[in-house]
């Protein structure tokens, strides 16, 4: 709970100082950074690099997402996960609608100092691919994590949830589509809102409305 607090008090000081501007200089200052100082129009790194981030940042889309979650539950309800599937289902969609509302509600412009290596069509902040990315990623991590057998394999699993976060979430700045306060709110709400329902099923647990190995 500590945690979930955490991100969600640091996305609201976040927020406050986009909205007031703080943010500007730091912002530009990393953008530019990853771009050829001859040449901002050229991000660093010969074209390969950037087609490896066009890769990464696919996996924080909406349609990769939804296909992940529509697999994931297809998987949880033929092992009869039925509350888990649900669980999962609530966690990823409820994601999408809050950062909808969020995107609308600051309608922060995207970043114009440099050409967009991949096409948007919404605001800015917060990223959606990075909170995306990050309930869904960390959601199904910490839920295949309660089933595995020992601490180390756990340790992995969500381990390369919070990679794939961060991979999809630098892409985003890499390719100049986002400042970089727009990726750190997504990480910061992403995960407070995973951790949410993480602690939700626990609770589930608890009180025995969802068994050990549903979770």
């Amino acid at each position: 709970m500590l945690l979930a607090t955490g991100g969600l008090w640091g996305f609201i000081e976040l927020a406050d100082e986009v909205a007031e501007g703080q943010t500007h200089d730091i912002d530009t200052a990393i953008l530019l950074a990853l771009r050829n100082p001859a040449d901002p129009t050229d991000p660093l790194g010969p074209r390969w690099v950037e087609e490896l981030f066009r890769d990464f940042t696919a996996l924080g889309g909406v349609g990769v997402i939804v296909f992940i979650t529509l697999a994931s539950a297809g998987y949880l309800a033929l092992q009869r996960k039925y509350r888990a599937l649900l669980l999962l289902t609530i966690a990823v969609s409820g994601s999408l609608l809050i950062n909808t509302a969020l995107k609308l509600g600051f309608d922060r412009p995207r970043p114009d100092l440099v050409p967009h290596g991949a096409y948007v069509y919404t605001a800015s902040f917060p990223s959606g691919h990075a909170m995306l990315a990050t309930a869904t990623y960390l959601t199904l991590g910490a839920l295949l994590a309660r089933v595995l057998p020992d601490r180390r394999t756990k340790l992995f699993v969500l381990t390369m949830a919070v990679v794939l976060c961060l991979l999809v979430g630098f892409s985003r700045v890499y390719l100049g589509v986002h400042w970089p306060s727009d990726v750190a709110a997504g990480w910061m709400v992403g995960t407070a809102w995973a951790l949410l329902w993480w602690l939700v099923a626990r609770w589930l647990q608890r009180e025995r409305i969802v068994e050990e190995t549903e979770t």
